[in-house]
């Protein structure tokens, strides 16, 4: 603990004494290794050749804390699988903090050891980082900002550029479930089964499906905010096909279902951040659903649609239950703010 406060204050934030027994009380102790350990104004890091990824987010969830993960778990995740997605193994992360006046240091300690956790369970190493304090009611406790370096895998060039008509289109499990959980947890609402967020890393999947399947997969998304709705409707516009779905296929959990429908929500805009959406082609389509399938982060996977052919406007069609057809617009905001 910090001698005599047990509260971040805005001098944390100066440059001085505080700021270092932050760093060296706190922030090493939970997520510290040879490189961060040196605290240079950056990291050199000795890469295999090869192609490199790089990403950025940003994370500002309500609440810090919710059943599944939290924000620190939650930015560690949202990155890695930035890279996961666009076929990068993820290598080294940059953590950058804003926290508010008055956060009590026992929150910020458990947000710093969920990240430590999180990157040491997925063998990556947080590498650089940033620190900055801000005045009571400036940035709601504590805001993260995160950037990812990963290494592309040989033969792996999954782009939107690679789609093509009659690719099969697959999700690795359930739909809905960290927007859900979010919702209800703010709103103070429970239901019979206990929501939990899907927020996990998706890397050790996605490499089996890289390894295996290669070029046959042809592109990859994780659908977290605007959820599948958002990433199905970017693939129809950016390669002017249409997009077919079927709802009997889609893997939705009963209650994150019965929580949308009280909520007035459709499942396929909320939020994940445990679930990629893969386009694979025909003939790879069951090895890679296989592949989910036996694995933990895919075991609810499905193939739910396919890419049809090239039209004037691309649209995205979901095929009801009873047989009739629906447009899936692209959400025209965010239904559910500060979700990630």
């Amino acid at each position: 603990m910090v001698d005599g406060n047990d509260k971040v204050m805005l001098a944390h934030g100066g440059g001085g004494q505080l700021s270092n027994d932050l760093i060296r009380k706190y922030i090493l102790p939970n997520v510290g290794n040879d490189v961060l350990n040196q605290l240079g104004d950056s990291a050199s890091l000795e890469l295999e050749s090869g192609l490199i990824c790089f990403t950025t987010d940003s994370y500002v969830v309500k609440p810090l804390f919710f059943n599944g993960g939290d924000i620190g778990k939650l930015a560690v995740c949202g990155t890695m699988n930035d890279l996961a997605v666009a076929g990068a193994r993820p290598v080294a992360l940059s953590l950058a903090l804003i926290i508010e006046t008055g956060l009590e240091l026992e929150i910020l300690e458990r947000i710093l050891k969920s990240i430590g956790e999180t990157a040491r369970q997925n063998n990556i190493s947080i590498v650089t980082g940033d620190t900055k304090t801000v005045e009571a009611g400036s940035a709601d406790k504590i805001f993260i900002t995160t950037a990812g370096i990963g290494v592309r895998v040989s033969g792996a060039v999954p782009g939107m550029d690679k789609i093509k008509s009659g690719d099969k289109i697959i999700v690795n499990g359930t739909l809905g479930d960290h927007g859900m959980t979010i919702i209800s947890q703010r709103k103070g609402i429970s239901f019979e089964s206990k929501l939990k967020s899907d927020c996990a890393v998706l890397w050790p999947l996605i490499e089996q499906m890289l390894m295996n399947c290669g070029g046959d997969v042809r592109f990859m998304r994780d659908a977290t905010r605007g959820g599948a709705a958002a990433t199905l409707n970017e693939i129809a516009c950016a390669t002017g096909m249409n997009v077919e779905i079927c709802e009997k296929a889609l893997p939705i959990n009963p209650t994150v279902r019965a929580a949308a429908d009280m909520l007035g929500f459709d499942v396929l805009d909320i939020a994940n951040e445990g679930k990629f959406i893969a386009v694979v082609s025909p003939g790879c389509a069951v090895e890679c659903l296989r592949i989910c399938k036996n694995h933990p982060l895919g075991k609810d996977a499905a193939i739910i649609g396919e890419v049809g052919e090239v039209s004037k406007r691309g649209l995205v069609e979901l095929i009801t239950r009873i047989g009739g057809r629906r447009v899936i617009q692209l959400p025209y905001g965010r239904e559910l703010p500060r979700i990630c």
